[in-house]
């Protein structure tokens, strides 16, 4: 470890500690301000162990410590115990379907993202299992049919493309779960999970811009048999915009808590007020219940505390009170295996016991201090800027991407310095964040304003954004390293195995060797590969 990582590292650490440290006082202090009590509550003695931990530790650590230990802790970004050094999650690639496993870069540490990207280079890679750090086996695999079947093979679910969520925590590479429609992780065979009215805790981190109005994208508890067992056999936290079930104020997305039949912003069914949106690139969001009683809590996981959305009795519903939890474990998809929801995942815990806000607080004071940030990006794709793409296969390097005026379509053709001044601009494109999700990049006509690179039944053409979500998925782009090893790969974000191909001189997105002339696995490495050059026009 070099000395100025050591000293950063010492810096969050004492960070953390100094966080959980006021957080602690400030509770001592209201209590006995409150009551005139001098003797310290049994409350107090958890939160006093919070602290204490709270100097070296991760955060299944501070849940420990706090008297409420991590019963399954699952992150793709990092270690959640200081003293981890197992894997985090294991991938296949696409190419011979060997797998991988990706562990820490040391003890407590962050995600080997240099493990997966060796490994999958030049082919696409899956996440196929998320493992649980907690010793007690409760890995999330591919989630199998249930109430509802999902798009991959034998019903199940499908799984994330291991690349689509590039991002940094604290300086290091790292990806998270990208979770498009029809994907989906879960364990029905669990080790100390909560089950009927038992109480619990857990929390995740996620991305505060990637959602949509599907059903459910969920973390935490769920029927072990896939399917809806009625009200009250689920407690899971929700995060997306639909408004079926339950809603808070504004347009969303919200933080709910999934109890089965019921997205709840609060006691009651449908709205209540309390529960605000939130769009945090990096969000944490926490539910947690007990006999009668039960919490909504998030903040932003880059900085800040949590704030508290609701904290009080069951729903006012009948068959919440008592819980019938089941003790399953979900991600990405609802009880049943509805799997219409989108969403990305970093990390998350579930606990034994109600944590107390302070043990949160201290847990939160940790996931900021991880230092959670965007990834910094190709060079030259930052929104706002002009740019073109240059094919990279070897027949092609004085082709550009460009539109055509007469019919949208999009073709790559050679462009120079002698070309006309339209023909420049066509191939000239303003980068944008990313329309679906801003993590990811659009790319906007420079001759014609408002009108985005897009695809339709796998075809490329110029649209105009009509504001839709189906529109703003289809011109959606997640920039990799080039499979050839050149420029920029650029995946579709709502076909998670395609990416930006020309074929035949007519661009598409493509999946390598899959059902369409243009998945012809020949030369798809380099025809999948783009530079990214100063503009033209």
């Amino acid at each position: 470890m070099s000395l100025i990582l050591s000293r950063l590292r010492r810096g969050r650490t004492l960070a953390v500690l100094a966080s959980g440290l006021a957080l602690t006082a400030a509770v001592f202090g209201g209590q006995a301000s409150a009551t005139g009590a001098s003797a310290p509550s049994t409350t107090q003695h958890a939160d006093a162990r919070t602290a204490a931990v709270a100097a070296s530790s991760q955060p299944c650590d501070i849940y420990a410590g706090g008297g409420t230990p991590c019963v399954a802790a699952h992150s793709t970004t990092r270690a959640l115990y200081a003293s981890y050094t197992g894997p985090l999650y294991q991938v296949r690639r696409a190419s011979d379907n060997a797998t991988r496993d990706i562990g820490v870069l040391g003890a407590g540490g962050y995600a080997d993202a240099a493990a997966q990207d060796s490994f999958c280079a030049g082919t696409t890679c899956l996440i196929t299992v998320i493992y649980d750090q907690t010793g007690r086996g409760n890995h999330l695999t591919q989630a199998p049919p249930g109430g509802f079947s999902g798009p991959a093979a034998g019903g199940y679910d499908n799984l994330a493309d291991a690349t689509a969520a590039p991002i940094t925590v604290g300086g290091h590479k790292a990806y998270g779960v990208y979770v498009a429609p029809g994907t989906g992780y879960r364990n029905n065979h669990t080790n100390g999970i909560a089950t009927g009215d038992q109480p619990e805790g857990m929390y995740a981190v996620l991305d505060g811009t990637h959602y949509n109005g599907g059903c459910c994208f969920d973390y935490g508890n769920a029927e072990t048999n896939s399917r809806d067992n009625g009200n009250g056999t689920m407690e899971a936290i929700y995060f997306g915009n639909i408004k079926v079930w339950g809603y808070g104020t504004g347009n969303g997305p919200w933080v709910m808590a999934d109890l089965e039949n019921g997205l709840f912003s609060g006691v009651n069914a449908g709205y209540n007020a309390n529960d605000p949106s939130v769009s945090h690139r990096f969000l944490t969001a926490i539910v947690k219940g007990e006999p009668n009683h039960w919490s909504i809590r998030a903040g932003d996981a880059q900085s800040g505390s949590l704030s508290t959305f609701y904290n009080g009795p069951r729903p006012n519903v009948a068959g919440y009170n008592p819980m019938k939890k089941e003790g399953a474990i979900i991600l990405g998809i609802g009880g049943d295996n509805s799997h219409g929801s989108a969403g990305t995942f970093y990390e998350g815990v579930m606990t034994s016991g109600y944590p107390s806000d302070a043990t949160e607080n201290a847990v939160q004071a940790n996931i900021d201090a991880a230092g959670y940030a965007t990834s910094s990006g190709p060079g030259g794709l930052t929104p706002g800027s002009k740019i073109s793409l240059r094919a990279t296969t070897p027949c092609c390097t004085d082709d550009y991407i460009v539109h055509d005026d007469a019919d949208s379509n999009v073709v790559i053709a050679p462009v120079s310095a002698s070309s006309t001044s339209t023909t420049k601009g066509d191939a000239t494109w303003t980068v944008r964040a990313g329309l679906a999700n801003s993590a990811c990049v659009s790319f906007e006509s420079v001759n014609k304003s408002g009108q985005y690179l897009r695809h339709s039944n796998f075809q490329l053409h110029l649209g105009a954004n009509d504001g839709t979500s189906g529109f703003a998925q289809d011109a959606t782009f997640c920039p990799e390293a080039g499979h050839n090893g050149q420029g920029y790969s650029f995946r579709s974000v709502n076909y998670p195995s395609d990416y930006l191909r020309h074929y035949s001189y007519t661009v598409y997105i493509a999946s390598q060797g899959g059902s369409h002339t243009w998945d012809s696995a020949t030369s798809w490495s380099d025809d999948t590969s783009w530079a990214v050059g100063q503009p033209w026009a």
